[in-house]
């Protein structure tokens, strides 16, 4: 059964859709399979140039790990063997090489929130939460804490993942977790021009950019300038800077060389 729709427009961007509305897109091991995959196409597809992650379900984009799973009788090494899924796909937002935007048209919330803060933009829709309630069932956020205290301010981040209280969109916005909070009935629309406006740069250099930011985010600022500037010197030898420059220079929009 298919837990993840896969769509896909004219302007190159890939939206992948959480779509098992029963379970509240429990993040199980098989949507998270899917997921994977679908990431993963996107990805090595040329023509893709931005993912966007949404959700079907009309006020939950995610509920987290699947609460069943982690209660089972399973062998405690079936379950640890598990948990990869969680960084493998954290890690894959992280080194696309596209944008990704995270469509929150719905509550974000336990391990979907660090799903959320691994896409590079969050588009929030007015009303929606996001919050780590894991703690209120006997579970600590493990896997997300290094996503939120790299994102949340760390008494902000404390009080969410040990009290287990969610934040509204408005209170994101301002904590700068999300980039944008839109009314309901603009809210697909503002999505897709987000999406459109990313796609409209250079493929070649947003990748260059992608890489470089995810090569170097945790380095010290030494190395970290140290990679930057070799990045910087191979986009120099690209086509598409030349053609940016002269566009803009030209007052036209541009084309890019892809190369």
């Amino acid at each position: 059964m298919s837990l993840v729709r896969y769509e896909t427009d004219q302007q190159g961007v890939a939206f992948v859709t959480l779509d098992s509305p029963e379970t509240r897109n429990a993040l199980s091991d098989e949507l998270l399979d899917q997921l994977i995959a679908a990431i993963e196409r996107a990805g090595a597809d040329e023509a893709i140039r931005v993912v966007v992650l949404g959700s079907s379900h009309e006020r939950v984009f995610s509920a987290g790990g699947d609460l069943k799973a982690f209660a089972s009788d399973a062998p405690t090494v079936t379950k640890y063997a598990g948990l990869d899924r969680f960084p493998r796909l954290y890690a894959l937002l992280g080194s696309l090489g596209k944008p990704a935007i995270c469509a929150a048209g719905g509550d974000v919330l336990a391990g979907s929130f660090g799903l959320a803060l691994a896409c590079d933009l969050i588009i929030a829709k007015e009303g929606v939460r996001f919050g780590c309630p894991e703690i209120n069932v006997g579970v600590f956020p493990f896997m997300i804490s290094a996503l939120i205290y790299r994102n949340v301010p760390r008494m902000r981040a404390n009080q969410m993942m040990m009290l287990g209280d969610p934040i509204d969109a408005a209170e994101a916005e301002r904590l700068d977790i999300v980039n944008a909070v839109v009314p309901a009935e603009r809210f697909d629309d503002t999505v897709r021009e987000w999406a459109h406006r990313l796609a409209a740069k250079s493929p070649l250099l947003m990748r260059l950019g992608k890489d470089a930011v995810d090569a170097t985010r945790d380095l010290p600022l030494t190395g970290a300038l140290a990679a930057l500037q070799s990045q910087l010197a191979l986009a120099f030898t690209t086509e598409d800077i030349k053609e940016g420059v002269a566009a803009f220079r030209e007052k036209r929009s541009p084309q890019w060389q892809m190369r």
